[in-house]
């Protein structure tokens, strides 16, 4: 890659780092030279030294589906400014670069330059207990896609053998959600914010159990940011599509995909037995909104009364949801 101006300090101390199962792979920005470790208690050890040798201004790895965690902790431990991003971004700024080739030294140094001109902000690491959270939340959705695809089977499978087998799996999934779920109200129950914030969330007429662990572990931030900052981080801030003369309908795009499916769900309910939102739900229809329209920002408005209702640590009630 060419990079304007090398020797300028303002352009060190930009690193990208490319993990994988086994390997990390480290590139400086404004440096030819990629760095190999072993993904493994050494090979992190020895980035740490690495950057605790050197001024560093930012890091840039991309979430790995869990790869990364171990030396993310370790770097934030050592106080190593770390951003951890979603690799879409990464991939589409790539290709925005013409650059098209994928290797694990390629993707360093992309992951470089990403961090040199884009420079994103750094967010806290979440905490021991909040990550234990998000992992089994994440386990809870693996077994509920899981059991979805098994039901589907069963209901295209004719031999009575074939049908038992698929009711044996299903039994098996059914027994480890509700272990599952078990273990999501141990660890919200063993937390005094998690369990503050629990019932605060649940106090919403339509958020049941389920919804609220997924916004725990979907939006720590939640009540930290003011309202436009976390409809955007979410996803449910809508951007404009303008060009020229054209107008077309303003349309949300980005965020958690996670959060805005318990965030569907949280809707979907509350349209049916939560006065506020089904009365605001019902002038949009007046209005002529489509369905997805109407319930999209039934969904914007449930996330900002949210936010709200956790940052002055109040239950539901119909003022504070107008307010």
């Amino acid at each position: 890659m060419n990079n304007s101006n090398p020797t300028a300090s303002a352009d060190h101390g930009f690193y990208g780092l490319d993990v994988s199962k086994d390997t990390l792979d480290l590139a400086a920005y404004c440096e030819a030279t990629v760095h190999h470790f072993g993904n493994d208690p050494e090979g992190i050890q020895s980035v740490v030294r690495h950057f605790q040798q050197r001024p560093v201004t930012l890091v840039v790895l991309e979430a790995t589906g869990g790869y990364e965690l171990t030396l993310l902790v370790a770097l934030v431990a050592a106080k190593v400014p770390v951003v951890r991003i979603n690799p879409r971004q990464v991939r589409d700024y790539a290709k925005a670069l013409g650059i098209l080739a994928k290797t694990d030294r390629i993707d360093a140094r992309v992951l470089a330059r990403f961090a040199h001109d884009v420079r994103p902000p750094i967010r806290a690491l979440p905490g021991e207990n909040e990550r234990e959270l998000q992992a089994l939340i994440a386990r809870r959705r693996q077994l509920i896609d899981l059991r979805t695809a098994e039901r589907n089977r069963r209901h295209q499978a004719s031999l009575p053998e074939v049908q038992q087998s698929i009711q044996a799996v299903l039994d098996v999934l059914d027994a480890e959600v509700i272990a599952i779920d078990k273990k999501l109200e141990v660890a919200v129950q063993a937390s005094v914010t998690w369990r503050e914030t629990d019932q605060l969330i649940q106090s919403v007429p339509g958020l049941a159990t389920k919804i609220s662990f997924h916004l725990l572990s979907g939006i720590p931030e939640l009540g930290k940011l003011k309202h436009r900052q976390i409809t955007a981080l979410v996803g449910l801030a809508p951007f404009n599509n303008e060009s020229g003369h054209g107008r077309k309908p303003r349309a949300i795009r980005g965020g958690r995909a996670e959060v805005r499916s318990a965030l569907y769900m949280a809707a979907f309910n509350a349209i049916r037995c939560n006065p506020v939102i089904q009365a605001f739900f019902q002038r949009l229809q007046a209005k002529g909104k489509p369905y997805k329209v109407a319930i999209t920002a039934c969904m914007h408005k449930l996330l900002i009364i949210l936010n709200a209702m956790v940052r002055d640590r109040r239950p539901w009630t119909a003022i504070a949801a107008n307010s």
